[in-house]
């Protein structure tokens, strides 16, 4: 089902089918999947999952669907996001057939017209939240910054403002200061009944995803505001989880759970604290182009 993000106008539907070169006759005998219509969705894309990092919780999750849906001819690419959303790119602006990790929030969604592929045997779990961690010890050490951190909370709107303008070209800590400029109303959420501190030290850690990108900064302004130093760290998946547990981080606001980080809660476990959700309703799973004629992750096997 596809999926649209933030209000903003979905890309324009792409025309069913891929062009060809050669006569009408071959150009009649595409399919929407890639090739001729004797060719199958794995054959069009050469058996290959378009991936990112190699210690981001939905690879873990892709690999047991490849499992659970006994996928054995196909492999899935390791790289980073931006990677992944470049090779998304070329494939799309040329209508040709490409199947990746993806998730919501993200920018792509509002920016090409997507869909994820149906999961009936729940490889990836159903609707997650991003959760907001913190170290053992941050509430008495950082009380106001726990205060504020746990009081953080925004939509996928929200988020998709900050995502889509760095995605367009916008500096980070600018498409960050814009949208609290325009929603002083709900930093002053986050910020009701907290003293001001002078200068304390604050370290938050993030994984490179868009939507992450889009939370720390924003979190770092208001942090900043409120009288602290703030070090934003950016590393993979694992390290997140690690610092946080053995405080080399203060928190987070990139926890994925349930399904996308359960290995890392579970490792883990006793020696973080869970300071609240700040946003409902995310999702990961493989996505395809909507012009692909593919609804499920068991048409791959075909």
């Amino acid at each position: 089902m596809t999926k649209k993000m933030f209000g903003l106008g979905a890309a324009a539907l792409l025309a069913v089918g891929l062009a060809a070169c050669g006569s009408d006759d071959k150009a009649n005998d595409k399919s929407t999947s890639g090739g001729s219509s004797s060719t199958t969705v794995g054959e069009s894309v050469d058996y290959k999952i378009t991936g990112i990092d190699p210690g981001a919780g939905i690879m873990e999750a892709t690999d047991r669907a490849i499992a659970d849906y006994e996928l054995d001819k196909w492999d899935v690419t390791t790289g980073s996001g931006a990677a992944m959303t470049a090779a998304l790119k070329k494939a799309y602006d040329a209508e040709e057939p490409i199947i990746i990790t993806g998730w919501t929030p993200h920018w792509k969604f509002a920016k090409y017209d997507l869909k994820y592929l149906d999961d009936p045997k729940g490889s990836y779990g159903g609707e997650e939240q991003i959760r907001t961690i913190g170290r053992i010890g941050l509430a008495e050490d950082l009380p106001e910054a726990h205060q504020i951190l746990s009081n953080f909370q925004w939509t996928e709107e929200d988020m998709g403002e900050v995502m889509v303008a760095i995605q367009e070209g916008e500096k980070e800590e600018v498409a960050a200061q814009n949208w609290v400029d325009a929603n002083a109303d709900k930093v002053a959420e986050w910020t009701d009944g907290v003293d001001k501190v002078d200068g304390d030290e604050i370290t938050l850690a993030y994984v490179a995803w868009d939507s992450e990108i889009a939370s720390h900064n924003v979190m770092k302004l208001v942090l900043e505001e409120m009288g602290y130093k703030v070090t934003l760290t950016q590393v993979e998946a694992g390290p997140m989880w690690t610092a946080v547990a053995d405080g080399s981080a203060d928190a987070t606001l990139a926890a994925w759970l349930p399904v996308t980080h359960e290995t890392y809660a579970n490792k883990f476990e006793g020696k973080f604290e869970e300071l609240g959700i700040n946003m409902e309703g995310v999702k990961i799973g493989l996505v395809v182009p909507q012009y692909m004629d593919i609804d499920s992750i068991e048409d791959l096997k075909e």
